[in-house]
């Protein structure tokens, strides 16, 4: 909203300074103060209102260390990152960009999610929340509205070579022509893709449509089917990966911060013309803008650590965890890195794997044996460090610490091929 009025402002009174609004730099840097300022002042007002309330989290004894003290923290902190990721992206973002209107859309259906699973948890006083069923349904529905509007909408395309006589006709559309440095010229054109980006590989982009193409099945229809399943697949797997991880003071936030920098920095040489053809990787018309949305989720993050750290004031609640998860997976599904994931959510994917592995294990081992046999002492994998003697403190700080090195390897790839 901001970015609007002062570009108003700019074109009709020339008030000096009003121009710095039409920078994304400019902009993402107020947005992250904004979320900062909104989280560490305001966060602090909501965690007393929960106290009153008496919205606290109900802790099952799992034999772990301090985990008992816990006992009554109030939850739904996830409130506090919500705001501050909406409020400095409504006014520092160009709402008419259809990337920032899908950022929004997922930060608020995720959290709805969330925030209901919490409210059946807290004020219902079931301890389960929502059905599994009803999560995985909702999170199925938002991947079909990113699928849909990342297919379909006209404002979506990616900047590709073209050659041949086609390329220079006078009615072609969006066709450029690039003259490099060192190097050939030649032609581009903005179009409808079904292409990503594959790290590792010199011919880093990878065709959804010609996914089951050896079986004889390509066309438009087939395209979309895979294209729906992957996205399906991606947001439900890291919005779980991140709800899971979030077991310990400070974990799943600092990751979370972590991979919003990263995405921040993918997202800005995604939409800029010279470094996406410096670094060979796909150019996406107008994504830059989400550099402002990252600005703010990495300030609210970061702001909710100054009440999450241990020992923890508030907790997100699946409010926060739902909401995080689906924002990086869907962020990462529009810029076209998301064959970065288990790269960049290394955390979440361990953790996520830790307790399928547990599960799976344990019913096996009780099917054929009569008994069941664990492969970790707890899981998610935090718990079965803490089970080990570690304490909270050290255990997040390494996984931050394994965090930092996964996002340094995913920023990395865009020059290994």
């Amino acid at each position: 909203m901001l970015y609007y009025f002062f570009t108003w402002l700019e074109h009709h009174i020339h008030i000096p300074g009003a121009g710095l609004f039409q920078y994304i730099s400019f902009r993402t840097g107020m947005s992250v103060i904004i979320s900062l300022l909104i989280t560490t002042v305001y966060g602090g007002r909501l965690i007393r209102i929960l106290q009153r309330k008496q919205v606290g989290e109900s802790i099952r004894n799992l034999g772990l260390e301090g985990q008992l003290q816990k006992q009554g923290t109030p939850t739904m902190g996830g409130l506090i990152i919500l705001g501050g990721i909406l409020v400095p992206t409504l006014l520092f973002a160009r709402l008419e960009n259809i990337y920032v209107v899908l950022m929004l859309i997922t930060t608020v259906w995720m959290g709805a999610i969330g925030f209901l699973d919490d409210y059946i948890k807290v004020f219902r006083k079931n301890k389960e929340g929502l059905a599994g069923r009803f999560k995985v349904v909702g999170q199925i529905g938002l991947g079909i509205i990113i699928a849909c509007t990342m297919y379909f909408h006209p404002a979506i395309v990616a900047r590709q070579k073209i050659s041949g006589p086609a390329a220079a006709t006078p009615d072609a559309v969006n066709v450029m022509l690039v003259q490099p440095v060192n190097g050939k010229p030649y032609y581009t054109q903005d179009v409808k893709s079904s292409k990503t980006n594959i790290p590792f590989y010199k011919n880093n982009e990878f065709d959804y449509g010609k996914v089951l193409k050896i079986f004889g099945l390509n066309g438009p229809v087939i395209t979309f089917i895979v294209f729906l399943s992957f996205v399906v697949f991606i947001v439900t797997a890291v919005s779980n990966g991140a709800n899971i991880t979030d077991g310990i003071d400070g974990l799943a936030t600092g990751i979370s911060a972590i991979a919003g920098i990263t995405l921040a920095v993918l997202a800005y040489v995604s939409g800029n013309t010279i470094f996406a053809e410096y670094l060979n990787i796909m150019y996406i018309p107008n994504s830059a803008e989400l550099v402002v949305f990252a600005g703010a989720f990495v300030g609210a993050c970061t702001g909710f650590l100054w009440y999450n750290a241990y020992p923890a004031q508030v907790f997100m609640g699946d409010t926060g965890s739902l909401a995080i998860g689906g924002i990086i997976a869907t962020f990462a599904i529009m810029i076209r890195k998301e064959l970065l994931i288990p790269i960049l959510c290394g955390v979440f994917l361990v953790e996520l794997v830790s307790v399928i592995l547990q599960v799976s294990y344990f019913k096996y081992t009780k099917k054929k044996y009569g008994e069941g046999r664990r492969i970790f002492l707890m899981s998610p994998l935090h718990h079965h460090y803490q089970k080990k003697g570690y304490h909270e403190s050290k255990i997040v700080t390494r996984f931050w610490i394994l965090g930092i090195m996964l996002a340094i390897i995913a920023i990395v790839t865009l020059k290994i091929r």
